[in-house]
């Protein structure tokens, strides 16, 4: 039988993941099995960010399952920020797509983990989870700007290229709004180079869905449409719903 650590399965599974491949990863983890429990909380946590991460994209409902899975693995303030984390994600996921009801508690959360956190890497994770919910759940644009510069700076201080590309992303959508398209494009052809570098499909497909709209919006209405349509052929074979309908709108 081979033998692998759970944290080389859990980044295997994280690369999937990004891909878009959800059912791969949650099965590598489910074949996966683990006497020690450090192991068997590494796997569960992993389970349960593949769980909240198709949840966003696909808006399905797999995350409270295996969150309730990691509960009883819990086994250090580490291994709780980021069980707490995970639940923040899927329950903004639900108050974006679904229901606000919850809506104003998730802004005390938000701060409650951000006093917490352990380091600066999951600092910025929940400093820019902050900025959206300001930006799309309270519409509160200054505080949610103030965010994602702190999740930026966050990010370039631990190197973490993904969270640098989620903020530089919300940061050119406040510039493109304010009118100021060639700060727009810096931002989100630099969002989308570093999406790109670390294999996260969904968000690479989201940002070439805003470099089509700086086309349309620069005059280069041919190439926004031609932009949109690659995008919009990718993201059907993965089941992307929200950026399935942002470029059948910009193809026309």
């Amino acid at each position: 039988m081979s033998q692998l650590a759970a944290i080389d399965v859990a980044t295997a599974a994280t690369q999937l993941m990004r891909a878009g491949q959800w059912a791969a990863a949650t099965a590598l983890l489910s074949a996966t099995q683990a006497d020690d429990p450090g192991e068997r909380l590494t796997l569960a946590l992993a389970r349960a960010e593949v769980a909240a991460d198709q949840d966003f994209a696909q808006q399905t409902d797999h995350a409270p399952a295996a969150l309730a899975a990691v509960e009883p693995l819990l086994d250090s303030p580490t291994a709780r920020w980021d069980f707490a984390m995970l639940h923040l994600r899927k329950d903004y996921s639900t108050a974006l797509f679904q229901s606000r009801d919850q809506a104003g508690e998730l802004r005390e959360r938000a701060a409650s983990l951000i006093d917490r956190a352990p380091d600066d890497a999951r600092r910025g994770a929940v400093t820019f989870y902050a900025g959206v919910m300001a930006d799309n759940l309270f519409e509160a644009l200054e505080e949610a700007f103030a965010h994602y510069t702190t999740a930026y700076e966050l990010g370039e201080k631990s190197g973490d290229e993904l969270l640098m590309s989620l903020a530089l992303r919300h940061l050119g959508d406040h510039v493109h709004t304010a009118g100021d398209l060639v700060l727009a494009r810096e931002h989100w052809e630099r969002s989308t180079e570093l999406r790109q570098k670390v294999g996260h499909l969904l968000g690479a497909l989201a940002q070439q869905t805003l470099l089509a709209v700086l086309l349309r919006d620069e005059g280069d209405v041919a190439g926004s449409r031609a932009l949109a349509t690659e995008v919009n052929r990718w993201a059907r074979q993965v089941d992307l719903k929200f950026i399935v309908r942002e470029t059948a709108e910009l193809m026309g």
